[in-house]
C-alpha cells in the first residue's frame, strides 16, 4: 500500500467550482475521512480518486506514481457505493467473485479469496443468498467484501451508511473500523454524519465550497476547530461574537454582549481590536458553575436526550444550549440560573458569530 496525494486538485462543471485546490496526503492504512454538508465537493473529490472523474488541475498520486491518463481499473482502488450495486441476479459469492474473474484469477484462487473476504466482513455463510434475501447491513457487507477480495490499495466508500437505520448504521461503524483494523487497508470515507466521522476516523479533512478548511484527527478538529464553520459543522457550538481586548501566551480577552471572557486563542494573527468569537461546547457549560468565565441565563427550556438533557438558555439577546448528565440540580424552564465555564474550554475564533433572537 502506498500514500495517496493530492496535489491542487481542481474540478470545474461549467462555471460552478466543485473542488477548489485541494491537496491533501492520505497515509497507507488509514482511516480517512471527507467531511462536508452536500454540495461541499468531496464525492466529486472521491470520484476523481477512483477515475470516475477527470481533473481540470492538479494531480492525484499513489506514492510515486501520478494517476493522470490511468483508467479506474488499473489504479486498484476499489469503490463502495451508497446504494451498494450489488447484482440481484448473482449470489453472494459470485457477487464478491466477479473483481477476480475480470481479472482472470484462476477458479481454485478465486473461491478462496472469496471465502477470505467474506469471513473478513461475517458474510461466510450467506455466499449462496441472493441480494434480495439479505438486510441492508448485510447487503453493505457484501458490497464490502467484493471491494476487499481483489486486494486493493485502497477502498473508497461513498457515504455507504446512509440508507440503514439508525441501529443498523451504529452496527456498521463498529463493522467497518473493526474490518479496517484486521486488513490494514487504506479506506477513503466520504460523509456529511459528523459522528460517523467523530467515531470512526483516524484523519478527518472538513470539506466546504469546494475546499478543505481543516485536517486533524477527530479530537483536534472538535476541541481546537480552526474557523467557525468547522466549529458550528462538527458538534454544536455555543458562539459569542466581540472585540478582542488582550491577546498573549496562548490566551486572549474578548468583549461581548454579555460580558468579558477569556479563552485559549490558536490562531497567531489574532490582535487586539480584532473581530471574534467566543467559541465554546455546550458540554461545557456548567449550570450553576463557579468558573472563572461567567453570566446569568434563563432556561428557556429543556430536552430530555436519553443519556443526557439539553438546556436552551436565553442570555440577553443569546440563545446558549448547555448540556448536562441527567438533571441532579433539578433545573427547570424559567429558572434564573448563573452559568459559568473554563477558560481552556473557550476559543477565540476570527469573524464574529452567535445565535441572537
Amino acid at each position: 500500500m502506498e500514500d495517496i496525494i493530492l496535489k491542487q486538485v481542481s474540478k470545474r462543471f461549467g462555471k460552478t467550482v466543485a473542488v477548489d485546490g485541494v491537496s491533501l496526503e492520505i497515509k497507507a492504512g488509514s482511516l480517512f475521512f471527507l467531511l462536508g454538508p452536500s454540495g461541499c465537493g468531496k464525492t466529486t473529490l472521491l470520484r476523481m480518486i477512483a477515475g470516475f472523474c477527470d481533473l481540470d488541475e492538479g494531480d492525484i498520486f499513489f506514492g510515486d506514481r501520478s494517476l493522470k491518463g490511468v483508467a479506474p481499473g488499473k489504479r486498484n482502488a476499489t469503490l463502495v457505493f451508497q446504494n451498494y450495486a450489488l447484482w440481484p441476479h448473482l449470489s453472494v459469492h459470485e457477487n464478491v467473485a466477479y473483481g477476480l474473474e475480470e481479472r482472470a484469477v484462476p477458479r481454485p484462487e478465486r473461491r478462496a479469496l472469496v471465502r477470505e473476504a467474506l469471513v473478513n466482513v461475517r458474510m461466510e455463510d450467506y455466499e449462496l443468498r441472493k441480494p434480495n434475501e439479505l438486510s441492508g447491513g448485510q447487503q453493505q457487507r457484501v458490497a464490502l467484501a467484493r471491494a476487499l477480495v481483489v486486494k486493493p490499495d485502497a477502498v473508497l466508500l461513498d457515504e455507504p451508511l446512509s440508507n440503514l437505520d439508525a441501529k443498523l448504521r451504529m452496527e456498521m461503524r463498529q463493522e467497518i473500523r473493526r474490518i479496517h483494523d484486521e486488513t490494514g487497508v487504506t479506506m477513503l470515507y466520504v460523509t456529511h454524519d459528523q459522528k460517523e466521522a467523530l467515531t470512526m476516523a483516524d484523519q478527518v479533512a472538513v470539506m466546504s465550497m469546494g475546499r478543505v478548511e481543516q485536517v486533524g484527527d477527530p479530537q483536534t478538529i472538535y476541541h481546537t476547530p480552526a474557523n467557525v464553520f468547522v466549529a458550528t459543522f462538527l458538534g454544536e457550538a455555543n458562539l459569542l461574537p466581540g472585540e478582542l481586548i488582550a491577546v498573549g501566551d496562548g490566551q486572549g480577552t474578548i468583549k461581548t454582549g454579555l460580558g468579558t471572557f477569556r479563552g485559549r486563542v490558536v490562531e497567531p494573527y489574532l490582535r487586539p481590536r480584532a473581530t471574534a468569537c467566543l467559541m465554546v461546547r455546550p458540554e461545557n457549560l456548567r449550570l450553576g458553575g463557579a468558573e472563572e468565565n461567567r453570566l446569568t441565563a434563563t432556561v428557556a427550556s429543556t430536552v430530555f436526550l436519553g443519556e443526557t438533557e439539553q438546556y436552551l438558555l436565553q442570555a440577553g439577546d443569546f440563545s446558549l444550549k448547555a448540556l448536562a448528565i441527567g438533571n441532579p440540580a433539578g433545573v427547570r424552564k424559567g429558572d434564573l440560573l448563573p452559568v459559568s465555564f473554563r477558560a481552556e474550554d473557550a476559543l477565540l475564533l476570527a469573524g464574529g458569530g452567535g445565535e441572537k433572537e
